[in-house]
């Protein structure tokens, strides 16, 4: 009788999920990515499904339209993170002069798709940032306390306790925080 070899499950879901990652990062549709890689599109729809396992070939081209190294995606795909992020272990940082504090509640990690940040802003301060890091980045802020003025593309936000505010950035945004006890939020970003 010959010896089947019997995939890793564990590794094409990972793979899976790499690549339907990257593809979101981008802002592609299933159809962008067929054009840019030769690979069709129900092919990319069964491997970022995990119902098909990647050929070297298949995922050469992938890496090709990724500008990525085939090595490099395997980096990314087998990156390991610690589960749990002890509150003593969070990165805080402070920018005295607008009077943000960031803690950085769940750090980013290559295996993971989202990150989590808890910002504080005093009184009447706030922040502004000229654009994303990467458009169409996915935002859910999450208000824990105070009010929160937020300005996403040229459309102002009132956040209050419990209000979650979603969208996705591509141009400036500001934060401000109430006058009367500053603003304490949760941002998930994916």
């Amino acid at each position: 009788m010959d010896s089947v070899s019997i995939p890793d499950p564990t590794i094409d879901q990972r793979i899976a999920e790499r690549l339907r990652a990257l593809r979101q990062e981008r802002g592609w549709s299933l159809d962008d990515l067929a054009g840019r890689s030769g690979v069709s599109r129900a092919t990319l729809s069964r491997l970022e499904n995990a119902e098909v396992s990647a050929t070297a070939n298949v995922l050469g081209r992938l890496c090709a339209a990724y500008g990525m190294t085939l090595s490099r995606l395997m980096h990314l795909v087998e990156d390991d993170f610690p589960p749990l992020a002890p509150r003593a272990a969070q990165a805080l940082w402070e920018d005295a002069q607008s009077g943000f504090v960031r803690r950085v509640v769940s750090p980013p990690a290559r295996a993971l798709a989202g990150e989590v940040m808890e910002g504080c802003l005093r009184p009447g301060a706030s922040v502004s940032y000229d654009g994303p890091p990467r458009p169409g980045l996915e935002h859910h802020l999450v208000m824990l306390e105070g009010a929160l003025r937020i300005t996403v593309d040229g459309a102002v936000h009132m956040v209050h306790p419990g209000d979650c505010l979603r969208y996705q950035l591509r141009g400036p945004s500001r934060f401000e925080a109430g006058r009367e006890g500053g603003a304490r939020y949760l941002l998930f970003t994916v």
